[in-house]
């Protein structure tokens, strides 16, 4: 009987030092795509418009570690970018933050409970959209203006291209994995 409940603490052990693991390497993945995208000239004319490459990295996160893991490499890619990157508690960490927040509660939502529904590419392209709404509604707060949303149809329009793109490479980076299939 000791010996199974040895066992059974040693695997659990192991398991949370796995997860430990991928949350660190993935958080690190997400930080790297973040700043080579930030050497990256804009897409468009569109003020702060980025292909958020990093979202591969949360999406892929989701489907393997599920809602606590996936938003424990969001949290750890958007804090400790933040801080290296010099932007901690400016504009664009806020923007980040809370468009990253809604976009990660959209795609979980459409993950976890409409499964069957929704493509990989179809979680990414919902949460690019939540992701610009995020960002729209945190400069609508700090500036106390709703002029802002004019942006939306520019953005919703560079959002679709952007998240087919992540998608895509969410699903092939899943693919590539062993003993994967998505």
């Amino acid at each position: 009987m000791q010996g199974s409940k040895n066992s059974a603490a040693t695997f659990s052990y192991q398991e949370g030092i796995r997860r430990l693991v991928l949350v660190g390497l993935l958080a690190a993945m997400g930080i790297i795509l973040h700043f080579i995208e930030s050497l990256l000239p804009a897409i468009a004319p569109v003020p702060g418009a980025r292909l958020g490459l990093a979202n591969i990295i949360t999406l892929m996160a989701l489907i393997l570690l599920g809602m606590k893991g996936g938003g424990q490499v969001l949290f750890l890619r958007i804090f400790l970018g933040s801080l290296l990157g010099g932007t901690f508690m400016t504009l664009p960490f806020y923007l980040s933050l809370t468009g990253g927040v809604l976009a990660f509660f959209s795609m979980s939502l459409a993950l976890f409970l409409g499964r069957d529904s929704f493509s990989l590419v179809g979680i990414s392209i919902l949460g690019a959209l939540t992701h610009n709404l995020g960002q729209l509604i945190a400069v609508a707060f700090i500036i106390g203006s709703m002029g802002v949303f004019y942006y939306l149809p520019y953005l919703v329009l560079l959002a679709i291209p952007t998240g087919i793109l992540v998608g895509m490479g969410a699903r092939y980076s899943l693919q590539a994995l062993p003993g994967r299939r998505t």
